[in-house]
């Protein structure tokens, strides 16, 4: 047996262990985002939005192994908005779905033209196209029965939208994992919430899922969200940790140190003599700053 033999052998073992990780990580994170949001219930048809991207692939993959494993039934339905994008290869998704046995529905909507239409060449063309499709996936959700529409955002895709309404909206706002739609006829949940976009990429190249490019939006540049991705990885590759630190701060909201009136009674904040946790202690110094 020659050397190469043997080091082959190592290479494939540690690749499959690797790849065995990365699977029960995800499984993990997005079973945790969903108990702790209370995302799917006994009884709920989950409708899988999937676009053709890593994410939205990766989020149905996840769902149908939770699914055989959760400790109640749900049922999952896969739906693709069909935009009439010039050059879509309408038949990828259908035969995907066809080979997974998952229960599907395509919705053939040509939103495409009306975008192209009402916004002049060289201009953003997300926020149009985002409400259209948004509107019809809510109307597909109502005929199929969903009560739950799950979207495939992550938690880069969380903490790149809290930058762009932090420095360009001046909000304190992000995607949250779970919440009811506009016109409050629907519950939308991001069971990847917890996961990062890096895990996803490595685990759409493993599962060789069938990627088909937007060509709508996808190839548009120097959206404000690109810019605010290039600054994370920048962060990230200086200073290691940053990036999880404000992800973290999502989930750690402290009203009265704040300056939203509407959230936090400050006109009728008084002294009552009892001690305040919350109280000018939080200004004392962290110790984690001193590092």
């Amino acid at each position: 047996m020659s050397t190469a033999e043997p080091t082959a052998a190592r290479r494939d073992e540690k690749l499959a262990y690797e790849r065995n990780k990365l699977h029960k990580r995800l499984l993990r994170l997005a079973g945790e985002a969903i108990g702790d949001f209370g995302m799917i219930g006994a009884g709920d048809r989950v409708m899988v939005c999937l676009s053709g991207g890593k994410d939205s692939y990766a989020l149905l993959d996840l769902l149908l192994t939770l699914r055989a494993r959760a400790p109640v039934a749900f049922d999952i339905v896969a739906v693709n908005l069909d935009q009439k994008q010039p050059g879509f290869p309408a038949d990828v998704l259908p035969r995907y779905l066809e080979s997974l046995g998952a229960p599907f529905h395509i919705e053939n909507q040509d939103t495409y033209s009306v975008v192209r239409r009402v916004i002049p060449e060289g201009r953003t063309m997300c926020s149009l196209c985002s409400r259209l499709r948004r509107g019809i996936l809510y109307r597909v959700a109502d005929e199929l029965g969903a009560t739950r529409i799950a979207l495939g955002h992550h938690r880069d895709d969380i903490l790149e939208t809290f930058f762009l309404n932090l420095f360009f909206g001046g909000k304190l706002k992000a995607m949250p994992p779970k919440l009811v739609s506009d016109d409050g006829r629907h519950v939308v949940i991001r069971p990847l919430a917890y996961v990062k976009e890096e895990d996803l990429a490595a685990y759409a190249q493993w599962r060789r899922f069938p990627i088909i490019p937007c060509n709508l939006c996808g190839s548009q540049e120097n959206l404000k969200r690109r810019e605010i991705k290039q600054l994370m990885r920048e962060w990230e590759k200086r200073f290691p940790g940053r990036v999880e630190n404000v992800y973290a701060a999502l989930g750690r909201l402290t009203p009265s140190h704040l300056m939203d009136r509407t959230h936090f009674d400050f006109a009728g904040l008084r002294a009552t003599g009892e001690p305040m946790p919350e109280g000018d202690i939080a200004f004392d110094p962290d110790p984690a700053f001193e590092r």
